[in-house]
């Protein structure tokens, strides 16, 4: 048994000497500075706490910064608490926090206040995007021909929305920026396994052909090579919905993949596989973009009567089982017969 040199109480336990009573007695237990610093991205709006960006709302990231300014006196533990925040002009904030503490079994309270000041920066991977900042570049062709804009705009969403699905657990990722040029599209980017990714994913999407290239752009600070890579991507001359010619048979071509692709035969209206294999060798007959419109005059079991598109006369064509044409259809010219699109 103890006792307390300031009370002379017995106690059972004592801290320098005094009860925890009176070593409690107008002792401040949490302190805070004057006023701290919490910086904010200026163009993505995130917070910075211990070097690493986080995106909060405001209060909340107010919040955090002050409780992360606390200090608490040696011995106490908080265990419960309160925290209050009043906005005194969008920069400026005050927060009061209100702690519940442990100190060897006994609860205390104690109350701080802090300024918290909200200013303005820029996070590393803003700075970059601000400053065009690029480590590799994927270039997007079209085969011998000019790349379409339907494709070109099918291709770069499918590269956005890779891109997104990658910078959601990396901010470093992102496209710095695209330009069309003769025969397709550059995309810079800010990683080279990102451009990595995307030269495969495309590759295997479209079935095209992938090249990369590096280049020395300098050297880092310790001496070591910097490269910029670029990373080609040749996308075939055909691409679904066109008309080919496979294994001399008329077909639409319905999808091509990284294991082949699937082709309707515009004679029987049978659908086909095309092996990996054979689509180097595939012809392409007509663009998808360029089959012609035709108005449909009737209808019947197993075929149709449109309007000729070039000379209005009536033609009867083929129609898969089970098709329900719609008011105007696609139709292509083979050795001068029309021949359904479907």
């Amino acid at each position: 048994m103890n006792f307390c040199v300031k009370c002379g109480r017995d106690c059972a336990e004592s801290i320098e000497g005094m009860c925890v009573t009176c070593w409690l007695d107008g002792r401040k237990l949490s302190t805070m500075p004057h006023h701290v610093d919490l910086k904010v991205c200026a163009n993505c709006g995130e917070f910075c706490f211990n070097e690493k960006w986080r995106r909060m709302e405001v209060e909340d990231a107010v919040a955090k910064a002050a409780q992360d300014a606390i200090r608490i006196i040696d011995g106490a533990e908080v265990v419960d608490g309160d925290i209050m925040v009043t906005r005194k002009d969008p920069y400026v904030y005050e927060v009061t926090l209100q702690s519940v503490l442990d100190i060897m079994g006994y609860s205390a309270t104690d109350t701080a206040s802090v300024i918290v000041r909200i200013k303005k920066g820029v996070c590393k991977p803003c700075s970059r995007k601000l400053g065009s900042y690029y480590t590799s570049i994927l270039q997007i062709r079209a085969g011998s021909r000019e790349l379409s804009p339907e494709l070109r705009e099918e291709v770069l969403a499918a590269v956005e929305k890779s891109v997104a699905r990658q910078a959601e657990t990396n901010k470093q990722l992102f496209i710095t920026k695209m330009e069309i040029v003769a025969g397709g599209v550059d995309v810079y980017l800010s990683s080279i396994s990102l451009g990595k990714s995307l030269m495969k994913e495309l590759g295997e999407a479209y079935c095209a052909e992938t090249k990369e290239s590096p280049k020395l752009v300098g050297q880092t600070a310790d001496g070591q090579d910097m490269y910029r890579l670029t990373y080609l991507v040749r996308l075939p001359e055909y691409h679904a919905g066109d008309v080919v010619i496979s294994g001399g048979r008329y077909c639409k071509l319905l999808r091509i993949s990284s294991y082949g692709g699937r082709a309707l035969d515009l004679f029987d209206f049978r659908e086909r596989a095309v092996r990996k294999a054979d689509l180097p060798s595939l012809k392409l007959y007509e663009k998808a973009g360029n089959l012609k419109d035709a108005t449909v005059i009737s209808r019947s079991a197993g075929e149709i009567q449109i309007l000729h598109p070039d000379t209005y006369s009536s033609v009867d064509l083929k129609v898969p089982e089970g098709y329900e044409a719609p008011e105007t259809v696609s139709v292509v010219s083979i050795d001068d017969v029309l021949y359904l699109v479907p």
